[in-house]
């Protein structure tokens, strides 16, 4: 079982920008332990032959045509609504 030191643990901290005291870095150190003790024990399972599982609900992508639809009206007509326009493109003010 890999061993996690309190030094490993003090320096996760730090990275995570955590303040613990002395319990609760020994009770983080016990649960990690723990969890890396558990996934070591999923790595001696035998997986040969089995299928990697990437979709578990079985849905699938609904996908459509990538059509224009101009909704029955030009771009001059739009272009002629807006207030300001420049280079067939509506002119807005600069947000900063």
């Amino acid at each position: 079982m890999t061993q996690i030191s309190t030094k490993d643990v003090q320096h996760l901290a730090q990275l995570s920008s955590l303040q613990m005291d002395e319990n609760e870095t020994e009770s983080l150190r016990t649960e990690l332990e723990s969890i890396v003790g558990y996934i070591e024990q999923l790595s001696e399972l035998d997986t040969t032959g089995v299928e990697p599982t990437y979709q578990v609900t079985d849905l699938q992508n609904v996908w459509r045509d990538d059509a224009v639809d101009n909704y029955g009206i030009s771009n001059q007509k739009l272009l002629a609504l807006a207030p300001a326009t420049e280079a067939q493109q509506i002119k807005v003010p600069k947000v900063l």
